[in-house]
């Protein structure tokens, strides 16, 4: 079996965030919201290839989570920084942050909760999107459950 290390893979496709990896920062994030009394949660991981690897929605978590988290995440890969990072360049540049979301088919939703996945070496795996809570909460969320994995978050640019 091949390691998450960013790395070609056999067969010529990038590796990045296994199954394993994902459900752990899934459950990290999800543990967090709990401790934290945060309303019902949706988490989406995506690989550094931007395919969903897993997704939870909590009960009672409304009807657009998983669109919202899977576009935070979707936007953190396509544009290589954390939404947080979107949402500071939409301040500025709102025209240039609405023409890509425009072109990402409305999968880059510029607010925190979008947070990239790192390894040890800084290479990129993927990205979590967390919806739920405000998007300060989301992130916090998504922080804590990529550290449940033992990997490392960037949730702005460079």
């Amino acid at each position: 079996m091949a390691e998450a290390t960013g790395k070609q893979a056999p067969g010529g496709g990038a590796l990045g965030i296994r199954l394993a990896q994902a459900s752990q920062i899934i459950d990290g994030s999800l543990k967090h919201s709990h401790e934290a009394t945060m309303p019902p949660m949706t988490v989406s991981v995506l690989d550094a290839a931007g395919r969903l690897v897993a997704m939870k929605r909590e009960d009672g978590s409304s009807l657009m989570r998983p669109e919202i988290a899977q576009a935070k995440a979707s936007g953190a890969l396509a544009m290589g920084m954390g939404s947080r990072g979107l949402a500071e360049r939409a301040a500025g540049f709102p025209a240039f942050i609405a023409s890509m979301t425009a072109l990402a088919g409305g999968y880059l939703v510029p607010v925190p909760g979008g947070v990239l996945i790192r390894d040890e070496s800084g290479a990129l795996l993927g990205a979590v999107g967390v919806s739920g809570a405000n998007p300060d909460q989301d992130e916090e969320c998504a922080l804590a459950g990529i550290k449940a994995a033992g990997l490392t978050g960037q949730v702005g640019g460079h």
